[in-house]
């Protein structure tokens, strides 16, 4: 039985790759530098914006990284609003589950300022407990340590508690921590050998199955 339940926020709980990818785009093209299309950066995105800054330049103009990751930080913290949307059906679905008493949390490879505003802007406050982004101090997905963090503090075993991603990194992250892995079909990154979840009625019958 599903008790508790941690999200991934990108491509999980909102679709930001149009914000994403207008402020990596601006950033690049300050600096003189080629752009990519949305496609491509769906690729780049899940761990982070250093990782997503070295994938978008790759290896011939790394000595750029350290303005495009500053470039970017200033666009995206400016402007993140007008490409960050929650996916259609969650709303409502967040709200039963908080109603049921199950615990929600959230928690993100994208910097923990930002983690935090966009969830605090997008989403009723009361919903999750924690929201935890990336932070120097603890390690990134797929490394499990904060997912289990949660999961105690909540007084729940790991197996009681499932992790909703869209991606690979959302995977190994809940199959390190021997979390329930529920993966939706419609983010970046999402594996090509797992069962995904094509829509919230789909996650709302595996939590409640």
């Amino acid at each position: 039985m599903i008790r508790g339940l941690i999200f991934d926020l990108d491509g999980t709980l909102v679709d930001s790759l149009p914000g994403i990818a207008a402020a990596l785009n601006h950033s690049l093209e300050d600096l003189g530098l080629p752009t990519h299309s949305g496609e491509a950066v769906a690729g780049y995105i899940g761990d982070g914006i250093e990782t997503l800054v070295k994938r978008a330049l790759g290896s011939d103009q790394s000595e750029h990284r350290a303005k495009v990751v500053a470039g970017f930080q200033e666009y995206y913290s400016r402007d993140w609003q007008k490409g960050t949307f929650p996916y259609p059906g969650l709303m409502e679905f967040l709200e039963e589950i908080f109603q049921k008493e199950i615990p929600m949390a959230v928690l993100s490879n994208k910097p923990h300022l930002y983690t935090v505003e966009i969830v605090e802007k997008l989403f009723p406050t009361h919903l999750f407990r924690p929201i935890r982004g990336h932070q120097a101090e603890f390690p990134k997905k797929p490394d499990p340590t904060t997912a289990l963090q949660i999961v105690a503090a909540w007084g729940l075993k790991p197996e009681e508690v499932a992790y909703v991603g869209d991606s690979t990194v959302d995977l190994a992250t809940a199959q390190a921590g021997k979390l329930i892995p529920l993966i939706f079909s419609w983010g970046y990154g999402t594996p090509d050998d797992f069962p995904l979840l094509d829509s919230v009625a789909d996650l709302k019958q595996a939590i409640f199955s």
